[in-house]
């Protein structure tokens, strides 16, 4: 299967160097460039691509704004208004890229449903890691920095949804939730819990179903921001 990306960035050498980075894998098609937000959206919606990288950080539209755009649901707009031309694509999984381990917004970009973000100095193995992980549909929420980041930030904000949310869950599916927030595997969680990798998944599915989860990083904030895993400062 060939991965169709699209990257944005407002810096056209950053944009230029991942491009050409990702056109020497076989496996990987660039399929769009853009130099700021609103581009973005408008490329994506043409060229539905597997995967979308955006800078946190662009003039016009800003990588968060055009998260949500790309991420809101068929049918919907970010700000719940009549859909248009920006009513985003199913499937496209967005990988934000940012300067700053700790930039202020990677919990917004999350939050929006973004599926995790990449270092502008990642390497070129980590760069096709990310690309290929998230196109697979996973979160990128390996590196211990990514979890304690967004510990932090949860903890800063306090939580945003009230605990009577975890009420529609049963108790193996709030034992589920609580061990992803820990950022434990799939593997990891079944051993713990004693049940097959098959049952496990179904409770994943359920969970995600009923707390409309788009994947495993709205799932790590939805543990912290209710307080299933204690948060804790980055550093």
């Amino acid at each position: 299967m060939v991965i169709r990306a699209i990257i944005a960035d407002d810096q056209a050498m950053v944009r230029s160097g991942f491009v050409n980075l990702l056109a020497t894998q076989d496996d990987i098609e660039v399929v769009g460039e853009a130099e700021d937000g609103e581009e973005a959206v408008r490329i994506v919606a043409e060229q539905r691509p597997d995967v979308a990288l955006l800078d946190i950080r662009m003039p016009r539209m800003n990588g968060i704004e055009a998260a949500r755009a790309i991420l809101a649901p068929r049918g919907e707009t970010p700000d719940g208004g009549t859909p248009d031309d920006r009513t985003p694509c199913d499937g496209t999984k967005v990988l934000m890229l940012t300067t700053f381990g700790l930039d202020e917004y990677v919990y917004d970009a999350l939050a929006a449903g973004a599926s995790g973000f990449l270092l502008k100095d990642a390497t070129f193995a980590e760069l096709l890691h990310a690309v290929r992980v998230v196109a697979e549909g996973n979160a990128l929420l390996a590196p211990e920095v990514t979890k304690r980041l967004i510990a932090d930030f949860a903890r800063q904000r306090g939580p945003r949804r009230p605990p009577t949310s975890v009420r529609d869950l049963t108790a193996r599916e709030v034992e589920v939730l609580t061990l992803i927030g820990q950022g434990l595997n799939n593997t990891e969680i079944a051993e713990r819990l004693t049940i097959s990798d098959n049952t496990l998944k179904t409770h994943i599915n359920r969970l995600f179903g009923k707390m409309r989860l788009r994947d495993r990083a709205q799932a790590v904030i939805l543990a912290y921001e209710l307080r299933l895993v204690a948060p804790r400062a980055a550093g």
